[in-house]
This record gives structure tokens, C-alpha cells and sequence, in this order.
């Protein structure tokens, strides 16, 4: 009896730890997502627009960071390090095809699905990874960065909004879940379009940055008010790829095509131009959000049983 006790006291002491470590990642991949990375960025700009590439690989350093960070305490097994460098090509893969033949979009979809099964850490290098191979063959530029950010962070939100993956549960559903966000975010349009109403502000439209703004205050209400990660079934996928992709991505994106020089003017930074990006890119980034949400939906559920059952065949530490 006292030999059980002393072993259920290891366990939970391992458990214990584990979760020490976990947060400790979280945090420091959160100071590097949220202030180091977007900073980084913010120098390249000052540079100019050919340090692009130097921007790109320090950027992609600062990503790896976090993720080593799990080997604190033990060495890195060569098939962690593998599947890594796999699932970075699957999603190059999956995104130079959707960008020549596909209609749906696999790059996008292979990031949020990599956060969900090996966490937030590894979801954003991925992103990052996959998204700087990917404009070897798209066309590298001031705007590379900026993807890569906003890839990655797809895969970090993912990793930080899932819970473990178990691989019998992924068909069950929980929709009340997932219903607190929606509703938040619904909510949140509402009163984007009172305030269009009321004060429009020489805007011509209500689909442009309110759509983006309100969009993403109503989001990051519903995730606060929730506080419980997401079931992994396809219903609750595909809302959640839909929403940070709209959001999150295309919000992030429109900036980056001003301040990168596409509509960038003389007198600088102009409030104007970038309402009528934001008008402009509402199309494009609900035609993404939707071919995503369509991959994630058909084949979201097969790929995370796929990789559930490599990690418990080969040991992989979720990170």
C-alpha cells in the first residue's frame, strides 16, 4: 500500500511538473509571438524593404525558441524533429496546391491542424516554417514576414484553443462549447452595423474594418467568457478555422499590405486607404476563411486520428 502510494505521488509530481514546463512555454512563446516577433517586424520596416530576407530568418528563429524550450530537461528525439519538418512540408505542399489546382485550401488548414495535435508552440513554428518555404516558389517580399507571423499564429491559437486531442472523442460533439464564442462574435457584428447606422463616418459600406475590429473584440469575448478548450469534432473545426482565418489573418494581412508599401503614399500612414483595403479585402478573405473552413471540415477529423495514432505509436511528447 505504501509502495502505491509512493508511486501515485511520482505520477502526479511528473504531472505536476509537466504543466510547470507547459506554462512556462506559453508564456515565453506568448512575450515572442506578442512583443518580440511583432517588433522584429516593426525594425525590418524601419530597414527598408530589401532586409526583408534577414527579417524572415529572424524571424523564424525567434519562432523556434518556444518549441526547443520542451527540451529543457531532455534531449530532442530525431522523430519529433521529423514529423515536425514533415507535417512544415505537407503544409507547403497542401498550399502550393491549393493555390494552382485545388479549390479548397490545405496550408492554412495543415496549420491549425498541427496546433491542435502536437500544441501551440509546434503549431507556430509549422505556420512559420511552412509559410517562409512557401514563397521560395510564391514570390518572396516585405510581405513574407507578416505571413509567416500571422501563419503561426493560426497554429498557436489553434494549439492554445484545443484540448488534447483524444482520438476515440473526436467524433463527439459538444456545441454548447463552441456556442459562447459564436454568439459573442454574432453579437459583436450586430453592433458593428448599429454603428455604421449611427455613425458612419464617411464610410460608404458597412463590409470593411468593422467587420475585422468588432469581429475580433467579439472573438476574444467569447474566448474569455468561455474559458473551456474546444471540443475537436468537424462542426467546431470548421467555425473555428472560419473565424481566425477571417479574422485574425485577413485582419492582420490588410495592414501589413499598407504599411509594406502596396497602397503606402507620401504622407505616410492614411486611416482612408487603409478603410478602403479592409473594403477591398473583405472578398478574398472570406473566399480563404471558406475554402479552409472546407478542407478542415472534410478532412479535419481523418488527419488529427492520423496523427493521434503516430503519436502514440512513436512516443511524441505533446507539447
Amino acid at each position: 500500500m505504501r509502495k502505491q502510494d509512493e508511486r501515485e505521488n511520482r505520477i502526479q509530481g511528473k504531472a505536476q511538473l509537466r504543466q510547470k514546463a507547459a506554462r512556462k512555454r506559453t508564456r515565453t512563446a506568448a512575450v515572442c509571438i506578442f512583443f518580440l516577433i511583432p517588433l522584429t517586424i516593426a525594425g525590418g520596416l524601419w530597414a527598408g524593404s530589401r532586409w526583408y530576407l534577414p527579417v524572415s530568418l529572424l524571424v523564424l528563429a525567434e519562432t523556434m525558441a518556444p518549441f526547443f524550450l520542451i527540451y529543457e530537461n531532455r534531449r530532442p528525439k530525431a522523430r519529433e524533429i521529423v514529423m515536425l519538418a514533415l507535417l512544415s512540408a505537407l503544409t507547403v505542399m497542401g498550399n502550393l496546391l491549393s493555390f494552382t489546382a485545388l479549390p479548397i485550401q490545405a496550408g492554412t488548414a495543415m496549420v491549425i491542424l498541427s496546433g491542435i495535435s502536437f500544441g501551440p508552440e509546434a503549431g507556430f513554428l509549422v505556420g512559420a516554417l511552412a509559410r517562409f518555404v512557401c514563397n521560395f516558389f510564391q514570390g518572396q517580399g516585405a510581405w513574407t514576414p507578416w505571413q509567416m507571423f500571422c501563419w503561426g499564429l493560426l497554429g498557436f491559437l489553434a494549439g492554445l484553443a484545443f484540448a488534447g486531442v483524444q482520438a476515440d472523442r473526436i467524433k463527439s460533439r459538444n456545441f454548447t462549447v463552441v456556442l459562447g464564442p459564436v454568439v459573442c462574435v454574432i453579437a459583436a457584428e450586430i453592433a458593428a452595423y448599429l454603428s455604421y447606422l449611427l455613425f458612419p463616418g464617411g464610410d460608404t459600406s458597412f463590409w470593411g474594418w468593422r467587420l475585422y475590429v468588432f469581429g475580433a473584440a467579439g472573438l476574444l469575448a467569447g474566448v474569455l467568457l468561455q474559458r473551456k478548450r474546444l471540443p475537436a469534432d468537424e462542426v467546431t473545426l470548421g467555425i473555428f478555422t472560419f473565424l481566425t482565418v477571417f479574422i485574425v489573418y485577413g485582419g492582420i494581412m490588410n495592414i501589413s499590405t499598407l504599411v509594406t508599401g502596396a497602397a503606402f503614399t507620401a504622407e505616410g500612414f492614411s486611416w482612408e486607404q487603409l478603410k478602403v483595403l479592409y473594403l477591398t479585402g473583405v472578398p478574398f478573405d472570406l473566399l480563404h476563411a471558406f475554402r479552409a473552413t472546407v478542407f478542415m471540415v472534410l478532412f479535419g477529423n481523418p488527419i488529427i486520428r492520423k496523427l493521434e495514432r503516430i503519436k502514440i505509436k512513436y512516443g511524441f511528447y505533446r507539447v
